[in-house]
C-alpha cells in the first residue's frame, strides 16, 4: 500500500522549509554501499559512510535518566487491524524511575547491534532534502520537538500505511538535545566545551505480545496468587535514528536505520518513511557472494581456495577489531580476485567473477565482510552430512578423490567419540 500523502503541517511554510541543507563542509555523505542516489549520482568510492561505532556509541550513552534531555515519548498503539487504538504524549519527568529508565532502555535497543547488519545507513538524494514529503516530514518532527500533531499524526499514518504484520504494535516517538562535548586532536573529551547541540529523532516499532496469566508467589503475603494475563512491550523490530550523528554533527543527508533481524530489512517501512532504497539483508549478502564465486570460478572453486577467501576476510576483520578501527570495514572485489589468482585460479575465471561482481554488487561497491562470512563457525556440508569445525583449525580438513569416489578427510588429532563413545582408529 502506498504511503498517504503529506498533510500541509504549516499554512505559512513551504514545504522545503523544512529541508534547507546544513553546511557538511561542501561534501555530502553517500552511503558507499549499493546503492546509487535517486538524483543519479552515485556513492563517491571509498567515502565514509554516516556513522561510525564510536559515534553509535557515544548517542546510546544518552538513554539514561541522568545524560538524557528527553523530556517526553510519543506514541500510538495499533492493532493487527492497522487502526489507531490511543495515542499518548507521556512526560518521562512525571515517569517512576524504574518506568522511564525501562521506557529508555527500549528506545536504546534501536541503536543496538553491527553496522551493515542490523545498523543500516540510509542516504537522502540532494533533491529529497531540498523538497521532498519524506524529508521534510522528518524536519517537521525534529524542528518542534514532535510538538507538531498534524506532522506526528501524518507520520503514524505512513508507518501503519507500510507496516503488514500479525500482531498489535507501538510506534515510539522521542526527541533529544545533545551538547556535544568538544574532542582535542589525541581524542580526549572536555565535557566543559560544547562544539554544537546535536538535535535528533529517534522512532521504534514494537511488537506488543500477550503474556498468559501464570501463578505468582506473593512475598509479602506469603502466598501463592494467580497473576492476570496482560500485554507486554517486545523489544523493537525496527526503527531510527534522524537525522545522522556524522563526524559528531548533524547530517540531514542521512539517517541510521535499526532492523533487529538481519535477515530482514522491511524496504517497506523503508520505502514509506524515506522513499529510498535499502541494501539486500546480511544474510542476503552473503547468499549472493556464496552464490557468485561458486558459479565464476566452476570446477576451481575448491576447498582450499573458499578457505582461502575465508581466511583473508577473517583475517582483516580480526585486525580491524585490534586496531580498533572507528571506520566500518569494507573490501573491495579487488582483494577477493587478488586471493584467487594467489590461489592459482586461472585467469578466465578470475574475470567471470569480476564480471559476475559487477553485475550483482556494482563496479566500484565495497561489502563489508562481516556480512559474507562467519567468523565463528566453519561448516562442511553434504546432503547427508554436516561438519563443524573450529574456524581456528580448518587445516583438519581436505578432499580428495579416491578411486574415482569423493572423499573429506578429517586428520584426527587426539581422542575420537561417536555419540559420546570413544573408538579407536587403527
Amino acid at each position: 500500500m502506498a504511503a498517504p500523502p503529506l498533510r500541509r503541517i504549516s499554512p505559512s511554510l513551504p514545504a522545503a522549509a523544512y529541508a534547507i541543507p546544513v553546511p557538511m563542509g561542501g561534501n555530502l555523505c553517500y552511503n558507499t554501499f549499493l546503492r546509487r542516489a535517486n538524483d543519479g549520482q552515485s556513492a563517491p568510492h571509498g567515502e565514509k559512510t554516516a556513522m561510525n561505532e564510536r559515534e553509535v556509541a557515544e548517542i546510546r550513552r544518552r538513554f539514561r535518566p541522568e545524560k538524557s534531555n528527553i523530556t517526553h515519548i510519543r506514541g500510538c498503539y495499533v492493532s493487527e487491524q492497522g487502526e489507531i487504538v490511543s495515542q499518548f504524549d507521556q512526560s518521562v519527568a512525571l515517569m517512576p524511575q524504574e518506568e522511564a529508565e525501562k521506557m529508555l532502555a527500549i528506545l536504546k535497543r534501536a541503536l543496538s547491534g553491527t553496522l551493515g547488519k542490523n545498523l543500516i545507513d540510509i542516504t537522502f538524494a540532494t533533491r529529497q532534502v531540498v523538497d521532498s514529503e519524506e524529508h521534510g516530514l522528518l524536519m517537521a518532527l525534529r524542528g518542534s520537538s514532535l510538538g507538531d500533531a498534524a506532522a506526528v499524526e501524518a507520520f503514524y499514518q505512513r508507518v501503519i500505511a507500510a507496516v503488514h504484520r500479525e500482531g498489535s504494535y507501538l510506534i515510539l516517538l522521542a526527541c533529544d538535545t545533545y551538547d556535544v562535548p568538544y574532542r582535542s586532536k589525541d581524542g580526549e573529551r572536555q565535557d566543559d566545551a560544547s562544539g554544537e547541540v546535536f538535535s535528533y529523532i529517534l522512532c521504534c516499532l514494537c511488537p506488543v505480545k500477550p503474556v498468559k496469566s501464570a501463578l505468582c508467589y506473593d512475598v509479602p503475603e506469603n502466598l501463592f496468587r494467580s497473576a492476570r494475563a496482560d500485554w507486554l512491550v517486545a523489544p523493537p523490530e525496527l526503527g531510527f535514528l534522524f537525522p545522522a550523528f556524522d563526524d559528531r554533527s548533524a547530517n540531514i543527508y542521512n539517517a541510521l536505520y535499526y532492523t533487529r533481524d538481519p535477515a530482514e530489512n522491511h524496504p517497506e517501512f523503508v520505502d514509506a518513511v524515506f522513499c529510498t532504497e535499502v541494501p539486500p539483508p546480511a544474510e542476503e549478502q552473503k547468499e549472493t557472494f556464496q552464490s557468485i564465486l561458486g558459479e565464476s570460478l566452476e570446477d576451481e572453486c575448491n576447498y582450499e581456495v573458499v578457505q582461502a577467501v575465508r581466511d583473508q576476510l577473517c583475517g582483516m576483520i580480526e585486525e580491524d577489531k585490534a586496531n580498533k578501527e572507528a571506520e566500518p570495514l569494507t573490501v573491495s572485489k579487488r582483494t577477493v580476485k587478488g586471493v584467487l589468482a594467489a590461489c592459482g585460479v586461472s585467469e578466465e575465471h578470475v574475470e567471470a567473477f569480476d564480471r559476475r561482481y559487477d553485475e550483482t554488487f556494482g563496479a566500484q561497491t565495497e561489502v563489508r565482510p562481516r556480512n559474507l562470512v562467519d567468523t565463528r563457525q566453519l561448516e562442511v556440508r553434504t546432503p547427508d552430512v554436516t561438519i563443524q569445525v573450529n574456524p581456528e583449525r580448518s587445516d583438519l580438513i581436505e578432499t580428495k578423490m579416491i578411486n574415482g569416489a569423493k572423499y573429506i578427510l578429517i586428520r584426527a588429532e587426539g581422542g575420537v567419540e561417536v555419540n559420546g563413545v570413544g573408538i579407536h582408529i587403527s
